[in-house]
């Protein structure tokens, strides 16, 4: 009992976050957020339609790690830091050089897979790491789709706004991840920014289970290697090895 007061004691001492840190997270019903705001970097896909230049419409191109796109008879076109509207508005004037365009936007830039940008989902679930970020990703579709395992603690996830700035604090708070499902409070299923992090701690049972994992695993495999030192040398040449 003395060791599970401490370990609960070390448990919620590591959280710091505070309810107010939420109002600087966006709320997906208060904003829309669309692709035409979607700075494109490596390695994101865009997808080219100008019907009327065959030469360049449906093509699909990767922005390469140097920024750019390229095409045969129009080179090379910096896409890295702008917007699909901005990209398409470039790509515009390099074709009026060759073909004559009407219409306002006779040529439309479309994002066909968004790579560049991610959020994190760390700690008890079955999908950890890096998520690709759309624009439109909320705590609760993050969550759903990491899929938390059994040690995670539902009602003290962490939902984190990283500062790159020393003078400025990260900005933390809680969700209830019990309470959104089962009783159906979106009230903290906020908006994620790229860069975002959520992470899902494990209980205080599943603090003590991986405690003891920890300790046992260095045994476990000395017992292993004890064990396999132990073989007769015909289970050796069985396996492949060069028994005599």
């Amino acid at each position: 009992m003395a060791i599970l007061s401490l370990i609960t004691i070390s448990v919620t001492g590591c959280f710091s976050s505070n309810p107010a840190d939420i109002e600087v997270f966006l709320r997906p019903d208060k904003v829309d957020v669309t692709a035409e705001s979607y700075v494109l970097q490596p390695p994101d896909e865009i997808e080219v339609h100008c019907s009327e230049v065959p030469e360049i419409d449906g093509q699909r191109q990767r922005i390469r790690p140097d920024g750019k796109i390229s095409f045969e008879d129009l080179g090379e076109i910096e896409a890295a830091g702008k917007t699909p509207a901005q990209l398409a508005n470039i790509l515009r004037g390099k074709v009026l050089e060759l073909y004559k365009l009407e219409g306002d936007k006779p040529i439309d830039i479309r994002i066909a897979a968004y790579q560049s940008k991610v959020y994190y989902v760390l700690g008890q679930v079955l999908s950890p790491g890096p998520k690709i970020y759309t624009g439109r990703d909320t705590a609760l579709t993050a969550i759903a789709l990491a899929r938390l395992n059994p040690m995670a603690w539902k009602e003290r996830i962490q939902v984190i706004r990283p500062s790159r700035d020393k003078n400025v604090k990260p900005r933390i708070f809680e969700v209830n991840f019990e309470r959104m499902v089962v009783h159906g409070d979106t009230s903290k299923d906020v908006l994620l920014q790229e860069g975002d992090i959520i992470f899902v701690p494990p209980t205080i049972l599943g603090v003590v289970a991986l405690k003891i994992e920890e300790l046992l695993r260095p045994i476990a495999r000395a017992f292993s290697g004890a064990y396999i030192m132990q073989q007769p040398w015909g289970t050796t040449r069985a396996y492949g090895g060069g028994g005599y």
